[in-house]
């Protein structure tokens, strides 16, 4: 299930739910992020939720939280485990390459 964060709270209490977290740092005016986000969505609706999170931040709209992860250019996923960076991906990548990274976390 894809979840869209909204806040900075919501954020970082989803980082303490004791699963993998992949985020999708993306805005609405981003080309590749319009291209990478029906490969997210699919992505989530494969992985077991009780294992993996798979949410979405618009970098405007939480301009913050991008910064304090350095999100310098999207989309960029970073995935989280046990609340801390464990990979980031920038740029477009097939949905086999999310399958792959997750699996080295859990």
């Amino acid at each position: 299930m894809l979840k869209h964060v909204e806040t900075k709270q919501e954020f970082l209490d989803l980082l303490k739910n004791g699963t993998v977290v992949l985020v999708d740092f993306y805005a609405d005016w981003c080309g590749p992020c319009k291209m990478l986000g029906p490969v997210i969505e699919e992505f989530a609706n494969e992985v077991d939720p009780s294992k993996v999170s798979v949410t979405k931040v618009n970098v405007d709209d939480l301009e913050e939280i991008a910064a304090q992860y350095g999100v310098f250019s999207i989309p960029t996923i970073i995935l989280f485990k046990n609340g801390e960076v464990a990979d980031k991906l920038v740029g477009y990548r097939p949905k086999e390459h999310f399958h792959k990274a997750v699996q080295k976390l859990l």
